[in-house]
């Protein structure tokens, strides 16, 4: 009997996510309750997301008070969605409403994500339908994109590593191996990571956790894991730093824990405090993001003596959490107020019409 992969071994985290739109804009247009105009195309942010995603949910709300029209298409909703996209022209058609994209962002739109079965040839044809249109819609050129499919689809956890090492960062001691019971990287204590997404979703709606532990001698073995594994050198440090980058600006968030995994399975006992950053750091780190063509993101950093030590970036990352616990909106003012930036610029650029 093969052993349970050390990154699984203890992981209780699981989260259920329902496929239940609370999307203000959408709600709003189906009850009837907004002027449809003559029937001409509307300019529209199209997002590709979840049901769950409250970061968009709170995005439609404001870009609703700026008079900007959002529209979505959720992973875990989209198998009976009415939608047909004009190849020859950048016009969707979603449910009834005529939309010109001007502005798409993918966050959260998982293939695992939709509502079929697994292991079905009717769920292997959607899956693989809506891979192919989800990719072309987030990658198409003649709309605008936040944090562009074709620059972040390859920004895995280590070329971000040897990428923030080349603009001056320091970086843990690193390496991949299917034999962690063999490997310590910078000799001592280290961490065992995943090389892939920190949640599994091997059921539609159902997501489990995957996330940084310490490299314990007592579970490790000689034995081969099922799949390549991250072991890091174990870098004692005061704090853990979550830098937003949003376009030109930092926002960012002190996190005190106990131990990687305590922000997902013991969340209430992460302290949260707002924080500066030193220019210095701010500056490599904007500078990352324009070299990787993000434009929301988030960079997480310890902090050690004086040093600040890169350890991943999120392209796809969540703030509300973050603000919820140090009691501000500082992120999701930046991001609204950036996103209806781009957008009237687009407008006015001509894209609109």
């Amino acid at each position: 009997m093969k052993p349970t992969p050390l990154l699984l071994q203890g992981q209780n985290y699981l989260f259920r996510s329902p496929p239940k739109t609370l999307d203000f804009q959408e709600q709003v247009h189906r009850m009837g309750m907004v002027d449809e105009g003559d029937g001409s195309p509307v300019p529209c942010v199209l997002v590709l997301a979840r049901s769950a995603d409250m970061e968009m949910n709170e995005l439609s709300i404001a870009l609703a008070e700026r008079g900007i029209r959002m529209a979505r298409i959720d992973a875990d909703r989209c198998v009976d969605l009415p939608l047909t996209v004009y190849t020859d022209a950048p016009l969707v058609e979603l449910d009834r409403w005529l939309l010109r994209p001007l502005l798409v962002w993918r966050r959260h739109f998982e293939l695992s994500a939709l509502p079929v079965e697994p292991g079905t040839l009717a769920g292997a044809y959607a899956v693989d339908q809506w891979g192919a249109v989800s990719n072309w819609l987030a990658t198409r050129g003649d709309w605008a994109h936040v944090n562009p499919t074709r620059s972040t689809a390859h920004l895995d956890r280590l070329t971000q590593l040897s990428d923030a090492a080349s603009f001056g960062l320091t970086i843990p001691r690193t390496a991949v191996t299917t034999r962690p019971g063999r490997t310590r990287p910078g000799g001592g204590h280290c961490i065992v990571k995943t090389t892939g997404r920190h949640l599994l979703e091997p059921r539609p709606g159902v997501q489990h956790g995957l996330f940084p532990r310490p490299l314990e001698t007592s579970r490790s073995s000689d034995a081969p894991e099922s799949a390549p594994v991250i072991v890091q050198q174990y870098l004692p440090s005061e704090t853990e730093l979550r830098v937003f980058v949003v376009g030109e600006r930092c926002v960012a968030y002190q996190v005190d824990k106990l131990d990687p995994a305590q922000l997902w399975v013991d969340p209430d006992a992460v302290r949260v405090t707002p924080t500066t950053v030193p220019a210095a750091v701010t500056d490599k780190l904007l500078a990352l993001a324009r070299y990787w063509k993000v434009q929301v993101a988030a960079f997480d950093l310890l902090v050690t003596g004086k040093d600040h030590v890169f350890l991943e970036v999120n392209v796809n990352c969540d703030w509300r959490w973050f603000e919820h616990r140090a009691e501000d909106t500082l992120v999701s003012d930046a991001v609204h107020d950036w996103v209806a930036s781009r957008f009237k610029e687009l407008i006015g650029a001509g894209k609109g019409r």
